[in-house]
């Protein structure tokens, strides 16, 4: 079971590497909350989405992210919901850019269980990466290594495990960033202001968007 080749493993965690270094809602929103809240907002954050996209590979394993690929209302619906979302989040962040933006130590810009609260609804209400495992995944599925659905759940695991690699060097340059702005309150008022435009447009793009 799960007997598979030395290529199998150099082309899945090639493409595993270049898919957690992309650009995305994940990304910006996890080095937005180090940038805010230093190192431990930024793990916070990143566990949240870790938890959201373990949703998705739960329901690529379980054939239910096909309901999302064949369904338009299905589909609409979650993607609605999570344009609404990130949109929301970057409003909330131009909002709170007019504000105070001094730090003091111990303190964060928002509790911890928020920030994994919402890097969970982040990554689960993004229909297009439900339909992306759905996609990516079966292309590693080997007849005779083992059923299929438990393939698919190992792979999407393992993708989560390479974003453990890939991200906590990110999370670490964020906390340097947070640094800064411990310094410059106007730097991080426009940091703010970035991060609200950034999540306002990845809303926007994902409402625009198709199934394709």
């Amino acid at each position: 079971m799960f007997d598979y080749s030395l290529a199998h493993w150099l082309i899945f965690f090639t493409a595993a590497v270049l898919l957690n270094l992309s650009p995305g809602p994940d990304m910006a929103f996890i080095l937005g909350q180090t940038a805010r809240g230093g190192r431990r907002c930024g793990y916070t954050a990143m566990l949240g989405i870790w938890c959201g996209a373990g949703v998705h590979v739960l329901m690529a394993a379980l054939g239910l992210s096909a309901i999302l690929a064949t369904s338009a209302l299905a589909f609409s619906l979650v993607k609605w919901v999570g344009a609404a979302y990130l949109i929301w989040l970057g409003i909330q962040a131009l909002r709170s850019a007019g504000g105070a933006w001094q730090f003091e130590s111990g303190t964060r810009p928002a509790g911890h269980r928020a920030v994994f609260r919402q890097g969970v609804l982040v990554a689960v209400l993004n229909p297009k990466v439900a339909i992306f495992f759905l996609a990516f995944l079966p292309q590693f599925v080997v007849p005779g290594a083992g059923p299929a659905p438990a393939q698919l759940f190992l792979h999407g695991c393992l993708i989560i495990v390479v974003a453990g690699l890939v991200e906590p060097p990110l999370v670490h340059l964020g906390a340097w960033l947070s640094g800064a702005l411990r310094r410059s309150p106007r730097l991080g008022a426009w940091l703010e202001r970035g991060l609200g435009v950034t999540l306002i447009g990845l809303g926007t793009r994902l409402a625009l968007s198709g199934r394709d």
